[in-house]
């Protein structure tokens, strides 16, 4: 029934036996164990095309894998068809126009490499094996997110390939209100097989500043921290944590002229003597890689998040209690600061939502014994609950296990409306329902 497909494609068709398999089916998080009917491998976007109308000929359940960062896996469907466009990587820029195009299966550190040798960037994430693809899609957040927006906001065009199989040119000119959805919406409407974007003139150079201070001290140095967040520069993205040696790290990146972002330390001192400090001038490129995965596939991960549109005092009491709790093990705590040109663009111009955040909160653990399963993810939920209360939406990209509800928490009632109606439209059988999906009405 499914052999006769290796022969309309020109890239390749993998089952369970062949090689490379194993190595394709093969996700961020370790704990997606599930395994496609069939992996697709396109070569070209008509190869994509082909997939999608055979995929629901056979009535088989479709999965889209780009970099493979979601942490979900949905993008594995078990006894389904997987269309892995990690083929189809390819990164063209345009040094003269600053424009880039980028296929649906490039990876973050690709696009990062070929526009850096002009000196140029657009945002793109914080590690290099992330895909292309599921971040712009999502929306988009980065280091240069401050400066220029997000990720989906420097695209200029997509090109789309839809539940029927059929070939489209999506931007602000054609089919418009798709263009909208697909700047945060996610995966729902169809294959993205080309990205558009707006690079910006950055430079190469970057500097990180990371300051730790015991725990007794973090609601005192955060209250700081934030303080000083308020009067940033959009060259400077404030961000703070806890991990499990029990101290908070405060600090900020800088994109640009490193001399330039050491005069930001001046204000740092206000927060007293730090335990340790380490200020690191490096490449934008090694910046991009810095937080990348070396054992790349191997680790079992869980996460929660929230957007904060505020850190009041009492949320700082909250989330340095939650570290003082003897329960164990503690989950890790990171927080991003956005505003700057994030909240310039206007609300309605993108699905995207929840552009008035003043930061991104984020829980995460990883580790490699299933037995610890239990323990890691009832430590994850403990650390976001502590938040919760002061949280104000969710990133999809960021979204987990919570279902519908962590749709609903991700785009506000008139988005999520919009984007049924932009669903009823393009899929409304819900051929591409393996996302944090937005049902269609029917």
């Amino acid at each position: 029934m499914v052999n006769d497909l290796d022969g309309l494609l020109d890239g390749e068709v993998l089952r369970p036996g062949d090689d490379g398999y194993e190595r394709a089916r093969s996700v961020w998080n370790a704990m997606v164990d599930r395994r496609p009917r069939l992996i697709v491998r396109p070569a070209t976007t008509q190869d994509v095309a082909a997939a999608v109308r055979a995929g629901r000929d056979r009535g088989l359940e479709i999965g889209v894998r780009c970099g493979g960062h979601g942490i979900a896996g949905l993008a594995v469907p078990e006894d389904g068809l997987m269309i892995d466009l990690t083929s189809m990587s390819r990164v063209r820029v345009d040094p003269a126009t600053r424009r880039a195009t980028v296929q649906g299966g490039a990876l973050l550190g690709a696009l990062d490499v070929a526009a850096q040798r002009y000196g140029l960037a657009t945002t793109a994430g914080n590690v290099s094996h992330t895909g292309v693809g599921g971040l712009t899609l999502g929306g988009g957040m980065g280091w240069l997110a401050r400066q220029y927006g997000l990720a989906c906001d420097n695209v200029t065009g997509y090109e789309l390939v839809t539940a029927t199989g059929e070939i489209l040119r999506v931007s602000a000119e054609e089919h418009p209100e798709l263009f909208w959805g697909l700047r945060g919406g996610g995966g729902n409407f169809g294959v993205v097989t080309r990205f558009d974007f707006r690079l910006h003139e950055t430079g190469t150079r970057a500097l990180s500043a990371e300051l730790s201070f015991p725990l007794e001290r973090a609601g005192e140095v955060l209250r700081g921290w934030r303080d000083m967040n308020a009067q940033a520069p959009r060259q400077a993205t404030f961000t703070a944590g806890f991990s499990g040696d029990q101290t908070v790290r405060v600090g900020f990146v800088w994109i640009g002229d490193p001399a330039q972002g050491r005069r930001l330390l001046t204000g740092f001192g206000a927060l007293g003597q730090p335990a340790d400090t380490e200020i690191t001038e490096l490449s934008y490129v090694d910046l991009q890689t810095r937080d990348d995965t070396p054992q790349g596939h191997n680790g079992r991960r869980y996460w929660k998040g929230h957007f904060l549109h505020e850190l009041p005092d009492a949320a700082i009491d909250a989330l340095v209690a939650s570290r003082q709790s003897p329960e164990r093990p503690l989950a890790n705590v990171s927080l991003q600061a956005y505003g700057g040109a994030i909240a310039d663009v206007p609300d309605d111009d993108t699905a995207f939502s929840h552009r008035n955040a003043m930061f991104e909160y984020v829980t995460a653990t990883g580790w490699t014994d299933p037995a610890e399963d239990g323990a890691r993810i009832a430590a994850v939920r403990r650390s976001a609950a502590a938040i919760e209360p002061f949280g104000a939406g969710l990133y999809v990209n960021v979204a987990n296990d919570e279902g519908q509800a962590g749709v609903r928490r991700s785009y506000s009632a008139g988005k999520l409306a919009r984007l049924t109606a932009l669903k009823d439209a393009y899929d409304p059988d819900n051929t591409f329902h393996l996302n944090h999906n937005i049902r269609p009405t029917r």
